[in-house]
């Protein structure tokens, strides 16, 4: 029996079946004749665009923060050189934007890009946008055609589909032909996109569905770095006062010891213990479900104590600098530890009527009682604790209002497990004032950079502070002395 146009497969459809080709008896004219501009696979063009826009900057972020990174104890760095080293993260990512932005920008003159459908060089640089447009939608009909071979045999008639194809093979035969016409190709394009849009409309993705995937994507990207590289914070209460202010709002870099995997205690690419100075965001020990923020100030093997609040680490007293009085609070110092240096608030109270360093002894008789005489100095004693493999040990900076290491399993005290540990403090990003509105000195604070002032101070603490930061110690003057090897970390 014999059947009419409008019943023949698609294998029988001349059109259909010489896909991207020219229709039988069909002579292109020398401007269309195909060469090696015939663009490979979808799948080919989104490996050109991983390696080129994703992995290249991304190698060359990385490379760019290493070389600009300076090596421990380099005191002569620059203030780029030091930004780096202490804010990693975000300059990486200002610098895989740019590189990003630059390769993109140059795509067109790529190795392989012609070859692979990416672009040609010979294209208007005002039809570029236009023709990667026509290749997305060459690549999406084609996509179609392939995945709903059936549904578009029943519903389409055999014209219907031959009008079809011979608009986008057109389009394909221009986008590769030997010299690029821009007419052509803009006649092509319009005649291809308006045969798409009446012939196969009931298959491409809704806008709903394209805002949905957009959507779904972002929030994607978004759960996995903050799960893995970057976290927000808000600072509830004062144990870090002045270094971060209640009202803070700070990024917490997850990837510096290490990301924790979802769910469990595992952490890839471990980089610990975290180093003495560190502020870092952790699990409360006693209940995991707060986070803390303090300062590390031991590590594995170390003693600690402490005497009127100040540490002593294997017997050594941390060197600080009195910078003056803040405000009715209480004493505001620098503590020198390492190559980190930090302000220190010690609180006034009826024990310590003339601060921490008052009075001094050389021996327990030199002290009142209730005192003990540690470091030289007279005053309320804690410790020794013995810090396990396995932990750090953390003070607030805030010094006697601070819930931290020294007081923790009823005053018995206890380090912070590494498992518990989310991140190391970066900056602040946004912060509001006690009475209402932003607090725009502290936007972008450094948490581990210089120590730096909140606003509305007595501007003769910023005197003391320059002062105390021109006579910083050498950092061989500010590491403590080496611990014995330290004990894996007792069940509690």
């Amino acid at each position: 029996m014999a059947t009419t146009p409008d019943e023949r497969s698609p294998e029988s459809s001349p059109a259909l079946a010489k896909e991207g080709g020219a229709a039988e008896g069909s002579d292109p004219s020398p401007t269309q004749r195909p060469n090696s501009n015939n663009p490979g696979p979808s799948w080919l063009r989104g490996l050109f665009y991983a390696i080129w826009i994703v992995t290249l900057p991304f190698v060359l972020a990385i490379l760019a923060v290493w070389l600009l990174t300076p090596a421990p104890g380099d005191v002569s760095a620059g203030g780029l050189r030091v930004f780096v080293a202490e804010q990693q993260i975000p300059a990486g990512i200002v610098l895989f934007t740019i590189f990003a932005m630059l390769a993109w920008h140059y795509r067109y003159e790529l190795p392989l890009s012609s070859a692979i459908g990416v672009g040609r060089k010979d294209i208007p640089p005002q039809a570029r946008a236009r023709f990667e447009e026509a290749q997305a939608l060459v690549d999406e009909a084609r996509r179609i055609l392939k995945q709903n071979a059936r549904e578009v045999q029943k519903g389409l008639r055999s014209a219907e589909r031959e009008r079809l194809e011979e608009a986008i093979s057109g389009l394909e035969k221009v986008m590769r032909a030997e010299t690029f016409e821009l007419a052509e190709f803009d006649t092509a394009h319009a005649r291809a996109d308006r045969a798409v849009g009446e012939h196969l409309s009931r298959w491409r993705k809704g806008e709903m569905r394209e805002y949905a995937e957009s959507i779904g994507v972002a929030v994607a990207v978004a759960l996995i770095l903050r799960a893995f590289v970057i976290e927000a914070f808000k600072i509830p209460s004062g144990s870090m006062i002045p270094s971060l202010m209640i009202g803070d709002h700070i990024f917490v870099n997850k990837l510096t010891y290490g990301p924790l995997i979802p769910w469990t205690e595992k952490r890839l690419f471990s980089s610990l213990p975290p180093t003495r100075g560190d502020v870092m965001v952790f699990k409360f020990p006693e209940n995991k479900e707060q986070d803390f923020i303090k300062r590390v100030i031991a590590g594995p093997g170390d003693t600690l104590e402490a005497i009127n609040g100040r540490p002593i680490i294997n017997g050594w007293l941390v060197p600080h600098c009195y910078v003056g009085r803040y405000g009715n609070d209480g004493w505001l110092y620098v503590e020198f530890l390492e190559d980190k240096s930090y302000f220190t608030l010690f609180a006034h109270d009826d024990m310590h009527p003339n601060g921490p360093d008052e009075p001094t002894c050389k021996g327990q008789e030199d002290c009142g009682l209730g005192q003990s005489c540690k470091a030289g100095l007279c005053g309320h004693h804690q410790g020794p604790f013995k810090v396990s493999a396995d932990e750090a040990w953390v003070m607030g900076d805030n010094r006697y209002n601070s819930h931290d290491s020294r007081s923790w399993r009823g005053g018995m005290g206890a380090g912070v497990p590494f498992e518990n540990i989310k991140g190391r403090a970066m900056f602040v990003w946004m912060s509001f004032a006690p009475g209402g509105g932003i607090a725009q000195d502290r936007l972008f604070v450094n948490v581990m950079g210089r120590p730096k002032l909140p606003g509305g101070l007595d501007a003769t603490l910023q005197a003391g502070l320059d002062k105390c930061m021109r006579e910083r110690p050498p950092v061989s003057q500010t590491t403590p002395p080496s611990a014995p090897p330290p004990q894996p970390r007792k069940p509690r």
